[in-house]
């Protein structure tokens, strides 16, 4: 006698798919391999802590896809042309060597203009060193702060007057615009964007895996060529490694210049040269890093924050905050810490 089985219970609903920020590269002829795979390389490795990809990196570019000539002795097969420019939420475009009339004169080429029109209203833009001369040849840059590699700010000002360039830092943050020094302070904007973007946490585990620093110091004034100093003299590093250990302490200037056997006037001196901003400004900086890890790994109250960060009260820190990312300890904490525990 047959016997009627009971249907299968229905599978459960999957999970919905979680949209990715794609990422497009602009690779041009002379590009710098280096600079061209920094995206991939930390915006392609990102995870949030659900195991999440947050971001889709592809390169492309102005022509049909196949090879783009790199600055080293090789080209580069890229297989997206430029209408991939039309579906980014975020244009990067890498240093290049052979920009031609966008580095001489300021203007784009037919096949540049016609490939950057196709960007959407909105889409986010971002340049590695020279790349920033694209963005102002393109009229992106006027009337904004940016920055490019220290040996070219002079010329860059020169070529772009309507651009506010500030050659001594390793890159500007202007909301929908952002601008690196030269090559390797391509990492840290990237870094920097995932940091904007994930949180903390997801750019120091990138940072991690890359093995570089999560947050380098100071700008890029402490790399422009200067005389080598006497080797006999004392550097600040014991000092900043000190105050890194006592962030929830006071660190009067008094005491740091002590730990080096130095008078605050050198001290002050030494530091800037090294770091490229004042020991203040490198303690504000360490102590708002400090703050936002807290923020989003800790269950403490926004008080406790600001007291093991070294602000000395919530006020203190929300300024700090405020200025520094432009969002409230509550609302960075808010967000955040939704990113990062997942659905």
């Amino acid at each position: 006698m047959a016997v009627a089985l009971p249907p299968p219970p229905p599978s459960p609903p999957s999970p919905p798919t979680r949209p990715r920020h794609r990422v497009v590269v602009l690779a041009l002829d002379g590009v710098l391999p280096f600079e061209l795979g920094i995206p991939q390389r930390i915006l392609g490795r990102a995870r949030t802590a659900d195991g999440h990809v947050p971001y889709e990196v592809v390169t492309c570019s102005v022509r049909p896809p196949g090879p783009v000539r790199a600055e080293a002795d090789f080209s580069v097969l890229v297989e997206n042309g430029p209408e991939a420019l039309a579906t980014a939420d975020t244009v990067v475009v890498p240093a290049s060597y052979e920009l031609g009339p966008v580095y001489e004169r300021g203007v784009l080429t037919e096949a540049l203009a016609a490939a950057l029109a196709l960007i959407r209203p909105g889409t986010r833009l971002v340049s590695i060193c020279t790349g920033g001369y694209v963005l102002a040849a393109a009229g992106w840059l006027d009337g904004r702060p940016a920055t490019t590699h220290w040996s070219h700010a002079e010329h860059f000002q020169q070529l772009f007057p309507r651009v506010r360039v500030d050659p001594d830092v390793l890159f500007i943050d202007d909301g929908d615009v952002l601008t690196s020094a030269g090559v390797a302070a391509g990492i840290d904007l990237c870094l920097h964007l995932v940091r904007r973007d994930h949180g903390a946490a997801v750019a120091n585990d990138v940072a991690r895996r890359t093995v570089v620093p999560p947050h380098r110091d100071g700008g890029q004034a402490q790399y422009v060529e200067r005389p080598v100093p006497e080797p006999t003299l004392s550097t600040t590093a014991a000092a900043r490694s000190w105050a890194l250990t006592r962030l929830h302490r006071p660190l009067p200037l008094r005491d740091l210049a002590d730990r080096e056997s130095m008078s605050v006037r050198t001290f002050t001196r030494r530091f800037r040269e090294e770091v490229g901003i004042s020991p203040g400004q490198w303690l504000v900086q360490q102590r708002v890093q400090r703050a936002r890890h807290l923020l989003e790994s800790s269950d403490l109250s926004i008080e406790q924050v600001a007291d093991a960060s070294g602000f000395g009260s919530a006020q203190s820190m929300r300024q700090h905050l405020q200025t520094a990312l432009g969002v409230t300890p509550t609302s960075y904490r808010r967000t955040f810490r939704i990113r990062n525990t997942g659905p």
